[in-house]
């Protein structure tokens, strides 16, 4: 199965990359590594590497920030935890294109986000927050973030719940603050919670493509065109050689962030 569905696809990916592969042309013929070629002499591959790590980084920053602190904040098993806990996990749920949809309407330059800021300074305003081409990445990156931080929150409390509440006893005793007691011992005794979280934010956000497609298709000016949104335009011009070599370019770069990544949080799992 794992050959199947994993190993032949991307052996073919590589094969196809090589190719002229598009519907205007009858015959498929072998050029090389000029696919590649018209990528980084175009800009377009920097262009895009730059995009996708910018939002990547910037959706582990918020996914995770947002998930630890809500699981501090909600760490203790209560009816009222409880179900705080359900709801900010309801957008999980949310199937990523409705998420984007929902936030391209409520960002528009005449939508409620805007109605929402005129009504509270008593002035008209209009935000272009999905058309500047210097912060819609950011905006961008905090809606995909939206959509998953409930799972990370979740993941954070199962950390703290595996925490033995005899070693926060125990520092409270000894005249730990609360700070000092969370920075001291809970947090390096989450470093296996950390691990998964950062390994899903970044593989995912990496691999980001329908928050992205609903809320800006890559625009303004190609600000927010990660890899799977050129790659998906490509294939949908018929320009299918050129889709599978930013395809395996993309498939190199989640691997080759992934395992110095994931080495890294397991020897910091060791020393914790």
């Amino acid at each position: 199965m794992f050959s199947i569905f994993f190993v032949l696809p991307n052996a073919l990916n590589f094969a196809l990359s090589l190719t002229n592969w598009n519907t205007y042309s009858d015959v498929i013929k072998f050029i090389g590594l000029d696919n590649f070629i018209d990528l980084v002499s175009t800009g377009t591959l920097w262009n895009d590497l730059r995009v996708t790590v910018v939002f990547a980084v910037l959706v582990a920053i918020f996914q995770n920030g947002i998930g630890l602190a809500l699981a501090v904040a909600l760490e203790k098993s209560t009816r009222g935890n409880g179900l705080l806990r359900t709801l900010l996990f309801i957008p999980v749920l949310f199937s990523p294109l409705s998420t984007g949809y929902l936030f391209k309407g409520l960002l528009a330059y005449d939508g409620p986000a805007n109605q929402i800021l005129s009504t509270i300074s008593g002035r008209e305003v209009h935000v272009n927050f999905l058309a500047s081409t210097s912060t819609t990445i950011v905006v961008v990156a905090a809606v995909h973030a939206w959509k998953y931080f409930g799972m990370t929150m979740l993941i954070y409390i199962a950390g703290l719940s595996a925490i033995p509440e005899e070693m926060s006893e125990a520092a409270k005793i000894d005249g730990a603050n609360a700070w000092q007691s969370f920075w001291r011992i809970k947090w390096p005794m989450l470093a296996p919670a950390l691990t998964v979280n950062l390994t899903l934010t970044l593989i995912g956000s990496l691999n980001a493509f329908d928050v992205i497609l609903a809320t800006t298709g890559g625009g303004p000016a190609r600000t927010t065109e990660v890899f799977n949104i050129f790659v998906f335009q490509q294939f949908g011009s018929g320009a299918f050689g050129v889709s599978t070599a930013m395809a395996l370019i993309l498939f190199l770069t989640v691997v080759v962030v992934a395992i110095p990544l994931i080495s890294y949080l397991r020897s910091r799992e060791v020393e914790a």
